[in-house]
């Protein structure tokens, strides 16, 4: 029998090789976006409570109304915007199943979807398996901003959807209020969607603002907002995220997920509902995070790498092009290798695999880990 995957170029992730070979080489890993510190004794009682009370059956396609109404108060806190949480909100099995129903929703043969670069890895094949075709506009590093002359002449009659990711994984970047009013802009009297990758909205730094789609009017017309409760409770192997967007682009995700995933794990829902009761469990985020950047960065101030202090997400990008000019997954598998610390090279996830000579480590780790990463890389 022979077949052909609608996928055949795909093989494995780098986060996949880059994990792989930290455990084969007992390397201390930075690279996979994961904590290794538990959630919130709290959030897991909730949980199991949910268990015990009964909430073990199929929640509502949408979510559980509670965790819904939850989730419409908290955007309405933080960004003075409303979501009808009856219509306007899905509870989904993580923030990738979110992207990944959106694309297939709304993307057909000959369709382009304009994504920013590096992008992550998940946005490419969806648009691929939906026959439409990916626009690349690379960021300008060492910043990872925004070229909006060069987005608007990638506009076409055929431009669907434009993807856009703050904060950024992988770079730690954010779109200003400017990127958004410009995107705003290219938008406006236009058919184009936009898909608003918000996962890290929490984590962001130095007083700076979370620049959601839901804060322009225009914008949240035709826009899907993707987060995630996994990043924001540490807690990325419960796969549990939600998306937000006007009723009826709503109702048209909805005739996809019924029969994708239907509903999401109920006992989870309901843990997290009576969880975001306490608005200081995701307002006291960025301080969290900050504090962990602050002090690896602090850590690793007098080693041979250069770096500029992420804006938002738990990634810190380090620039190595003083230590070495290896390619930079040559250089991230040999410092696994050798040193034994693991990171993920941003060549892969860039436009014709453009290589900066930059890594990227996850910073969500205990005190004790980043001390022990940051006396490697000090050696390095």
């Amino acid at each position: 029998m022979q077949h052909t995957s609608k996928l055949p170029n795909v093989g494995t992730t780098i986060f996949s090789t880059m994990s792989s070979l930290a455990n084969e080489h007992n390397a201390l890993n930075l690279s996979q976006g994961f904590p290794d510190f538990g959630s919130d004794q709290k959030l897991i009682d909730l949980v199991n409570k949910a268990m015990n009370s009964g909430y073990n059956q199929y929640a509502p396609m949408a979510g559980n109304l509670e965790l819904r109404e939850a989730i419409s108060k908290k955007i309405e806190l933080l960004y003075n915007t409303t979501y009808n949480p009856e219509s306007e909100i899905t509870v989904t099995a993580g923030a990738t199943q979110a992207i990944f129903t959106i694309i297939n929703t709304f993307i057909n043969a000959n369709d382009e979807v304009i994504i920013f670069k590096p992008a992550y890895d998940s946005y490419e094949p969806a648009i691929t398996l939906n026959g439409g075709k990916s626009i690349a506009v690379q960021l300008k590093a060492p910043d990872f901003s925004v070229d909006w002359n060069r987005v608007k002449q990638k506009i076409n009659s055929n431009t669907k959807m434009i993807i856009v990711n703050t904060p950024h994984n992988p770079s730690g970047s954010v779109f200003s209020k400017e990127d958004m009013l410009q995107l705003q802009m290219l938008t406006t009297g236009t058919n184009i969607l936009v898909l608003s990758d918000e996962v890290y909205e929490h984590m962001i730094y130095d007083d700076e603002k979370h620049q959601s789609t839901c804060l322009f009017p225009d914008l949240k017309t035709r826009s899907f907002v993707v987060a995630s409760f996994c990043k924001t409770f540490h807690n990325t192997g419960w796969r549990i995220g939600y998306c937000c967007a006007p009723q009826e682009l709503m109702k048209m995700f909805m005739q996809l997920h019924q029969f994708n995933v239907f509903c999401i794990h109920h006992p989870t829902q309901k843990g997290i509902a009576d969880y975001l009761k306490e608005p200081k469990h995701y307002l006291e985020l960025p301080e969290f995070y900050q504090r962990k950047r602050d002090m690896f960065l602090d850590l690793i101030k007098g080693s041979r790498f250069k770096f500029k202090p992420s804006k938002g997400t738990y990634f810190q990008v380090l620039d190595y092009s003083e230590i070495s000019r290896e390619y930079d997954v040559d250089f991230a598998k040999r410092l696994t290798k050798e040193s034994k610390i693991a990171s993920i090279p941003l060549s892969v996830f860039n436009e014709n695999n453009l290589d900066n000579k930059v890594l990227r480590f996850c910073f969500a780790k205990t005190d004790d880990t980043l001390k022990k990463a940051a006396e490697i890389l000090i050696k390095i």
